[in-house]
């Protein structure tokens, strides 16, 4: 079986497991965790580690910036 995290085409997916660091992104963007884009547990892009309610930073090449960053709610 392929193991869909390692293709080049997924971008980096990483857990927040600081509480702090979760608390920053949400005042950065100025949202509460249940208003952040969502991702399934069942995601073969997650890391094995990921667990429902987590924030998943998600790093991919962009066009317009060169680097985007965003942050996904792992969801059942």
């Amino acid at each position: 079986m392929v193991n869909v995290s390692e293709h080049d085409l997924v971008p980096d997916h990483s857990v927040l497991d600081d509480p702090e660091r979760v608390e920053e992104v949400l005042e950065e963007y100025n949202v509460k965790k249940t208003d952040l884009p969502k991702i399934t547990r069942t995601d073969p892009a997650l890391p094995d580690e990921a667990e429902i309610g987590d924030v998943v930073r998600i790093e991919r090449d962009s066009r317009t910036t060169d680097h985007a960053v965003i942050y996904r709610l792992v969801v059942e």
